[in-house]
């Protein structure tokens, strides 16, 4: 399930990350990489804000498409 779909509050693990190599590369920079535990802080029409390794991260729609957990 796309982390797009989960609603405030949800806490699950990163199962894989979809995209070309560049944007692969820049979500494991933030540190969005498979096993990582990340957490749904915000949802304003499907841009999230979420808590990840102690930092909170902002992510749009698209991006968090592409972030399955």
């Amino acid at each position: 399930m796309p982390l797009s779909m989960l609603g405030t509050g949800s806490v699950r693990r990163i199962c894989a990350v979809h995209g070309d190599d560049s944007v692969k590369k820049h979500l494991h920079e933030l540190g969005f990489v498979e096993g990582a535990e990340v957490e749904v802080i915000s949802d304003s029409n499907g841009n999230l804000i979420v808590g990840l390794y102690g930092s909170r991260l902002a992510l749009n729609r698209d991006l968090a498409r592409r972030i399955l957990v």
